[in-house]
């Protein structure tokens, strides 16, 4: 991990990078979505909401997606929070990695030239349904459905869709550039070099 250097009135200190950057109010979502990623950003988010809630916020989020559950978690959180998050893909916003995306204003959803974001119906991935009973399976399919109908509006409402565009384009995996990505209401911009600068000002 890296450290950065801080002079105070303790004297010279070294902290921890991602630690220097919770101190400007900016985060990162790197690798799946899962209880772990997701709980250390709820935790962050709150924090920050708590020491100030006019500040704004930027996530930087460079994920392949992963628990549609974890995911919802920091969705709930950032949409209940006060304060203004701004979003930045810099890699890749993949399926739930998208949903959380999305959970920022149109205008604070950014990403770089060269990133892209993938938006499909969700799935059971590799579950096993071995030993399971007919009604069980059924049972499971019902929760499916729900949950991709719950990520349908979503994207939906926060792109300015109707369900039965978004429902088209997620039928299968639908990769957008940033061009395209404007164009379906994901993101607002591209990062260009007087945004990056300002986003990465201290206090941006």
């Amino acid at each position: 991990m890296s450290n950065v250097i801080y002079e105070s009135v303790r004297g010279i200190q070294a902290i921890p990078i991602e630690d220097a950057f919770l101190r400007d109010r900016k985060i990162f979502l790197v690798g799946e979505v899962n209880d772990e990623s997701c709980n250390e950003l709820i935790k962050q988010l709150m924090y920050m909401e708590s020491e100030d809630n006019t500040l704004p916020i930027t996530l930087y989020i460079n994920s392949p997606g992963g628990s549609v559950g974890s995911g919802l978690a920091v969705y709930d959180t950032i949409r209940l929070m006060q304060s203004p998050v701004k979003a930045v893909v810099t890699g890749i916003a993949a399926s739930m990695g998208s949903i959380i995306l999305l959970a920022c204003e149109k205008e604070n959803r950014y990403m770089l030239p060269s990133s892209k974001i993938m938006i499909h119906d969700c799935s059971w991935g590799s579950r096993n349904f071995g030993g399971y009973k007919p009604h069980e399976i059924e049972q499971e399919l019902d929760q499916l459905k729900d949950t991709n109908a719950r990520l349908l509006k979503i994207i939906a409402e926060r792109c300015g869709k109707t369900l039965k565009q978004v429902a088209k384009v997620t039928m299968h995996d639908s990769y957008f550039d940033s061009r395209q990505a404007i164009e379906f209401g994901l993101v607002s911009a591209v990062v260009d070099d007087e945004m990056f600068s300002t986003i990465n000002r201290k206090g941006a």
